[in-house]
């Protein structure tokens, strides 16, 4: 007999539905042990008077095109919720502002599952890739029914044309990956014997950025290593650099086509499982998982991921492409980091704020090495 758990104190749908709610709870109870989630979001299966924060209204007719519709969807969203249009083949989440289109499979337990996996702290645009990612009975053919077949898995639609040829291939297993602020970090770390930098320069004027991209570029020459450079894509290609690291915004108005036609290795940033889907249609060199633990020493769009979460993306990725944890990742945590199966563990502080940097890089790399043994 199939286990149920309980989704006690809060109403998962409005109005209530008593068999969508035991699919959802037998979903539920196959998907493992996840912290509480911050919101409790309530799928409305009808628009419900008074829209409020938390409620995600479905609607599963598209004809409803109006401009009216339209007008009301908006209304909704300054109102905190969020709305998603459902049909066959495809399903569009209005949240925030931002529309998150999705094509894939809608099986009859997909506003089930959506619930299921907005109970595991799962924001909505990424519960929504995993509800089209599932099928119907999943929960009875494992105790761990989690989505990881990625071709099982919806295609983000809407997003620019990818160029003709997937990016140029780095090494699967990239190792410790140093992101450093100037050259001269990037210098004295690939001196260290690290094979994988990156040159994160936010400031700087545009002479002193194209000599800091070269020194750097020479640096990763001299010593055999692979070094990105961050955010500068253009300076990059001019310098001839091995590749580029990117953010998700930045796919909407980097030239990738340029980056790919000149043999620069690209990776891409992201920060749950749309944003993967995405990097994914773009057929990067690797993809960075984070940020794993909280980090200072950037803005970070979503939570922390958690251990957990990057256990479950290093299990549906692996294989498919590179893939590099990144975010607060420290020599202690570093072990817990690499048992999730990822082969590659970016750090900054860890580094250069450590009392003797070189001995640090050292120590980085071991854990590397015992993970294999």
């Amino acid at each position: 007999m199939t286990e149920t758990l309980k989704l006690a104190g809060r109403d998962l749908f409005w109005p209530p539905a008593d068999e969508l709610t035991e699919a959802a709870e037998r979903i539920r109870a196959r998907l493992g042990d996840w912290p509480p989630t911050h919101v409790n979001w309530r799928i409305c299966l009808t628009a419900p008077d008074d829209a409020n924060g938390g409620d995600l209204i479905v609607f599963t007719d598209l004809k409803q095109s109006s401009q009216q519709h339209v007008e009301q969807i908006v209304r909704w969203q300054t109102q905190g919720a969020g709305v998603i249009e459902a049909a066959a083949g495809r399903a569009v989440l209005h949240l925030g502002g931002v529309r998150y289109q999705l094509e894939g499979h809608l099986a009859e337990d997909w506003i089930a599952a959506l619930a299921a996996f907005l109970d595991c702290g799962f924001d909505p645009h990424d519960a929504l890739v995993l509800a089209l990612a599932w099928r119907d009975g999943d929960e009875t053919k494992s105790d761990d029914a989690w989505p990881c077949d990625i071709s099982r898995f919806p295609r983000v639609a809407g997003l620019p044309d990818a160029p003709a040829q997937a990016f140029a291939a780095c090494p699967d297993a990239l190792g410790i990956y140093a992101v450093l602020p100037t050259a001269e970090w990037v210098e004295r770390v690939a001196g260290f014997g690290v094979k994988t930098l990156q040159l994160r320069r936010k400031t700087a004027e545009p002479d002193e950025l194209k000599r800091e991209i070269a020194r750097s570029v020479a640096a990763g020459r001299e010593h055999d290593a692979c070094v990105f450079i961050n955010d500068h894509w253009q300076a990059a290609i001019d310098a001839g650099a091995y590749g580029v690291h990117l953010g998700q915004e930045d796919v909407h108005t980097a030239d990738l086509h340029a980056l790919s036609r000149a043999g620069v290795r690209l990776g891409l940033s992201t920060h749950g499982y749309y944003e993967m889907l995405t990097a994914l249609h773009f057929r990067p060199s690797y993809i960075a998982l984070g940020a794993v633990f909280p980090t200072t020493t950037k803005v970070m769009p979503t939570a922390p991921q958690g251990l957990a979460r990057l256990a479950r993306y290093v299990t549906l990725l692996e294989g498919v492409v590179p893939l590099v944890a990144i975010g607060g990742i420290s020599g202690d945590v570093l072990p817990q980091v690499l048992a999730t199966g990822v082969k590659s563990a970016a750090v900054v502080r860890a580094i250069t704020e450590a009392t003797d940097p070189a001995s640090a890089a050292v120590t980085l790399q071991k854990a590397f090495l015992q993970q294999k043994v």
